[in-house]
């Protein structure tokens, strides 16, 4: 298992070639896309370059009105994790958070969970199975 805290982090945008051009004239970094899990032109994911030893990368994330109908922040999401999310996303509401979308698959990617914590935090469960 990972032993980074976090292990992805998705920061949310309303276009994302502005976006990748300005993350790439900041950080001198570059991108490649990735298809959208459910083949949805409404939904667009851009990956920030990394190294193998880097350990944590993340997303520029483009999704239809995710940042104007989701009652929690999306700016940015980190994700934890874990040996299967759902092991996690069954503690959220006992600790006082919100289940916002339960374990899913992201294909050859693993599974997600994501959650709102007591704080109106959106974050993310990460696990293979």
């Amino acid at each position: 298992m990972n032993t980074n805290v976090i292990c992805w982090f998705e920061i949310y945008v309303d276009n994302l070639e502005r976006a990748k051009k300005f993350y790439a004239s900041v950080l001198g970094t570059s991108f490649h896309d990735m298809d959208s899990p459910d083949g949805s032109e409404d939904f667009k994911m851009s990956c920030f370059s990394s190294s193998e030893n880097q350990g944590v990368s993340g997303a520029l994330v483009q999704m239809k009105e995710a940042r104007t109908n989701n009652p929690a922040n999306t700016s940015t999401i980190v994700y934890f994790p874990c040996e299967d999310c759902s092991v996690e996303e069954s503690r959220v509401e006992k600790a006082g958070g919100t289940v916002h979308c339960p374990k899913m698959s992201i294909g050859e990617h693993g599974f997600i969970s994501l959650c709102i914590d007591s704080e109106n935090n959106t974050f993310g469960l990460y696990s293979m199975q």
